[in-house]
């Protein structure tokens, strides 16, 4: 009986004690009720934020690259030829690596070579022919204007000499209209005997007198004739006393040519009497100088003639318009000397120059075509396809082949509406595959669409990413992108839940030192899924408030202000929780 009475009394106590403790954890102490909310908080921090949005796509080239034949199907090609073009090596096989410039075939082409051949001989005829008529050189034939007349010019600079034309003069073509003499300087040839012509060599200066000059003139030997030369002695001598029935005598000479400045008063045919100048004199030649210096050569020479001399011919049946000269006047090499007109000339001319024209063209563009008989990739990339074989005939304009750029290329994505708000135009892209571990590829945001498409309930936008590549990567490749929708370094950043929006602007509650809150207006910045940047409004070390125990049930009950909230990783960190989209 009693151990029932003691079982009966520890039920009730077992059941008075659970109520009690029961009641006490379900209905807060009447003393709390007088208390304040009570905060859980964070700090305002400094640190870095970087907003993204993560995008998968496809890889497919951005531009390719056609392998031809040269001719037809270039534009600028206007000849009428028609070649056909023999594979001669295919240097490339389908999927290698190829640069750009890089011979990937040779081409070969007989009838190409010899057509050319041919016209280059026929256009060099044509334009001599045209340059004597016209009286130029043939690298002035372009400056020539038909309608104008012909207009002869002089060859050389010089004086002009003999001029032997009048306006309204009559001329045949080749008629002599005068000489252009560059007076300035002189050439001789002297006589030298075998002795003599052991002391002298090219280059060696020469004392030149003259019976009409006081004073000895410079000159210096530019040519020797190794050969010796028979001569009548008498001619040596300058001796014409010797009859025709006495015995000539000849002796061997060496001839030297010599030439020197004109002082202005040395013609073609005056004597001259030559002293070779010792090699070790330096001194100026003059006639006080030391005679111990000079070897006389014992016979006499003359004056040939100027350096430069140029006869002027007509080059056409025309008259003589214009006399631009006078007698004895200097001119320059190019200046006109004697203008010439006639409408036969005129037309002759015009025809003359638009056949040269034509065939300067026709051989362009048939240079053209063999300039390119080697095929060179487009691009950096990969050989799709080579179409031929060695050996093999192939017209112009024919494909031979295809490359993709593999450095170059494209990704489509599609985001939501939410990400494409983030993503700006020339962001930077970064670009991995799981094809090509442990590497990073450039890409940039080349365009956003301003209009979704609904794809199974869902709005989408697209976005098109440039991609810098590489030889690994290959058309069709899965890539994942990470869209730099913008980043800052050590900038105060605040947590998201700390953040509330009322009228309109952000506001964040900053817990007070005697335990009051205060709601400040923020203004934000960057923002990802953990923080956001703050412009002004805060400053570091700044507790915002991101729980209240206003917050929780009657019920419940507040142990530490840290419990209000689920833990959560430090916010300063800088690290990227950017949305994700496919």
């Amino acid at each position: 009986m009693m151990q029932r009475v003691l079982m009966i009394v520890l039920i009730v106590v077992v059941v008075l004690g659970g109520g009690y403790y029961a009641y006490q954890q379900l209905v807060p102490p009447p003393q709390e009720e007088t208390q304040g909310p009570v905060y859980a908080t964070k700090p305002v921090v400094r640190g870095d934020i970087q907003v993204g949005v993560e995008v998968t796509g496809t890889l497919n080239p951005s531009r390719g690259g056609s392998l031809r034949t040269p001719g037809s199907y270039d534009h600028r090609m206007n000849t009428s030829y028609n070649f056909n073009f023999i594979i001669d090596e295919i240097l490339a096989e389908e999927g290698d690596e190829v640069k750009k410039g890089q011979v990937v075939m040779r081409l070969i082409s007989p009838e190409l070579e010899t057509k050319i051949e041919t016209l280059e001989d026929q256009l060099e005829a044509d334009k001599e022919a045209l340059a004597d008529k016209m009286n130029v050189s043939v690298d002035r034939l372009n400056t020539v204007n038909p309608a104008r007349g012909i207009n002869l010019t002089a060859p050389i600079s010089g004086r002009v000499m003999g001029l032997n034309v009048k306006e309204g003069q009559e001329l045949q073509a080749g008629d002599i209209i005068a000489r252009i003499v560059n007076d300035s300087r002189f050439r001789l040839v002297a006589k030298l005997s075998k002795a003599e012509f052991q002391h002298v060599e090219v280059g060696q200066r020469v004392a030149l007198r003259f019976s009409t000059y006081n004073g000895f003139v410079e000159g210096k030997v530019v040519e020797i004739n190794p050969d010796p030369v028979p001569e009548p002695v008498s001619a040596l001598r300058g001796d014409s006393s010797v009859g025709s029935s006495e015995e000539e005598q000849y002796q061997f000479v060496h001839w030297v040519t010599i030439e020197g400045d004109n002082p202005g008063l040395i013609r073609p045919g005056m004597e001259v009497n030559v002293g070779l100048v010792d090699k070790s004199y330096t001194g100026e030649i003059k006639q006080t100088m030391d005679f111990g210096k000079i070897r006389w050569i014992g016979y006499p020479s003359k004056v040939e003639s100027y350096v430069d001399e140029e006869k002027v011919l007509s080059t056409a049946e025309a008259i003589a318009t214009e006399v631009h000269v006078k007698e004895m006047q200097q001119v320059k090499k190019g200046e006109p000397l004697v203008s010439l007109s006639g409408e036969d000339a005129r037309e002759q001319i015009e025809a003359e120059l638009e056949e040269i024209r034509e065939k300067e063209e026709d051989l362009r563009q048939l240079r053209s075509l063999f300039d390119q008989m080697e095929i060179e990739s487009p691009i950096d990339g990969v050989v799709a396809n080579i179409r031929g074989e060695v050996g093999e005939s192939v017209p112009m304009g024919d494909w031979l082949g295809h490359i993709y750029n593999t450095g170059d290329m494209r990704m489509g994505v599609r985001v939501d509406d939410v990400d494409v708000l983030l993503i700006r135009q020339d962001a930077p892209v970064e670009i991995t595959l799981d094809a090509v571990p442990g590497k990073t590829f450039e890409g940039k945001v080349e365009h956003v669409s301003t209009m979704g498409e609904d794809r199974d309930g869902v709005t989408r936008f697209y976005v098109d990413i440039s991609v810098k590549g590489g030889p690994e990567l290959r058309p069709g490749m899965q890539a994942k992108g990470y869209i730099n929708a913008g980043s800052a370094e050590n900038v105060l950043l605040v947590p998201l839940e700390a953040i509330f929006e009322e009228d309109g602007k952000p506001k964040v509650e900053v817990l007070q030192e005697d335990g009051s809150v205060k709601v400040v207006p923020v203004k934000l910045g960057l923002m990802n899924d953990r923080v956001a940047e703050v412009k002004s409004g805060l400053q570091e070390g700044d507790q915002v408030v991101v729980g209240s125990s206003a917050d929780i049930l009657p019920s419940q009950r507040i142990q530490s202000q840290d419990s209000l909230l689920p833990d959560t990783p430090d916010d300063g960190g800088g690290e990227d929780n950017g949305s994700g989209s496919e």
